[in-house]
């Protein structure tokens, strides 16, 4: 290259004095300023505003990294970059290097969700599908790591750019998440706190590895999947009925006054009720093995009302044709037909 080019080279640079960047928009993560055709001046002066951090990058290598502050630019400000071009002294020449800045504001209202139900362990059913949605907030908090691993060497890094891998990262160890928080599913609606403080620990290492800080991790919801939502509500329901006989004989009574409002309903309802009682047995014996899994007190057994009952409804029944007869231990008027007096419950001999 001759004199005169090299004349030329030299007047076509541009010789940095101050080194500043504002973010013209949201969801800017990094800024590499414009370098082309540039040097940067001896004790040219470098800004970094709030919520800003700025690195300087030595053919790709990280070298100083500066936080919020002005600063003039000699080998005592940027030891690394001095080291790594062998300045030996202080530099009298311009020096060329990339300068990248990194917006360290937490972005706030970040949204995760589960697209598919989530299995997780639970400590009292076993293992439950959930859904899952809520919030979270971060902040880039290692511009070296980051520039490393996410951004490179672009002009521009956006944040709906990695918006997709974080909220796949969430998803991915929620199970876990949640497991560590150590509450039962039913209790997980009021403690949500909790349960976001457990999954933002779990987490934090897989955002401190791509050089982020987790802020926040906010639970909006939790649910079951349909199909086990009617099994819990099924389960609520029993819990609430409480007794199983006392409720047996309400509904039995209920179904009584019912048939007699028919025409012709009485006719059967004996037999009905003998084995309904028989059906009301096995499922509260069915319902107590459930609970005692559960760790919950099984319920008592049913009282023996059948014979009481079913007697009575046959004494209804008697009482339309109008034969009757008298109870051999309380001389009450009784059907004809009745094998238990509906006054005092004592067998009646056959007719």
């Amino acid at each position: 290259m001759s004199i005169l080019d090299n004349l030329k080279s030299f007047a076509a640079k541009q010789f940095i004095d101050v080194i500043q960047y504002v973010e013209p928009e949201d969801g800017i993560l990094s800024y590499r300023y414009p370098m082309q055709d540039m040097e940067i001046q001896n004790g040219a002066k470098l800004t970094v505003r709030e919520s800003q951090m700025a690195a300087f990058v030595n053919e790709g290598q990280v070298a100083d990294i500066f936080g919020p502050g002005l600063y003039t630019l000699n080998t005592q400000t940027i030891p690394i970059l001095t080291n790594l071009k062998n300045w030996d002294k202080m530099f009298a020449s311009p020096f060329k290097s990339d300068v990248y800045y990194f917006s360290t504001r937490t972005q706030v209202n970040q949204r995760w969700g589960t697209t598919q139900p989530v299995t997780i362990r639970d400590k009292d059913y076993g293992m439950v599908r959930l859904r899952a949605f809520g919030i979270y907030s971060w902040h880039v908090s290692d511009p070296k790591t980051f520039h490393s691993k996410i951004s490179g060497t672009r002009d521009l890094y956006r944040l709906a750019e990695i918006e997709g891998q974080l909220r796949n990262n969430i998803v991915a160890n929620i199970s876990n998440a949640f497991a560590a928080s150590g509450v039962p599913f039913l209790d997980m609606a009021a403690n949500q706190i909790e349960v976001g403080k457990a999954m933002a620990a779990t987490l934090q290492p897989e955002f401190a590895a791509l050089g982020l800080t987790l802020d926040t991790m906010v639970v909006e919801n939790l649910s079951l999947p349909e199909e086990l939502q009617k099994l819990l509500d099924e389960r609520i329901g029993m819990n609430m009925i409480g007794n199983m006989g006392q409720y047996t004989q309400f509904k039995t009574a209920q179904s009584i006054s019912i048939a007699a409002a028919n025409e012709g309903g009485l006719a059967g309802i004996g037999a009905s009720l003998t084995a309904g009682m028989g059906m009301a047995s096995q499922m509260a014996g069915a319902f107590a093995a459930a609970n005692q899994q559960a760790q919950t007190p099984p319920p008592q057994p049913p009282p023996p009302v059948a014979p009481v009952v079913a007697a009575a409804a046959v004494g209804a029944a008697a009482a339309i044709s109008g034969e009757t007869k008298f109870c051999m231990n309380c001389g009450n008027k009784i059907p004809k037909a009745a094998k238990f007096c509906g006054e005092c419950g004592n067998k009646q001999p056959d007719a």
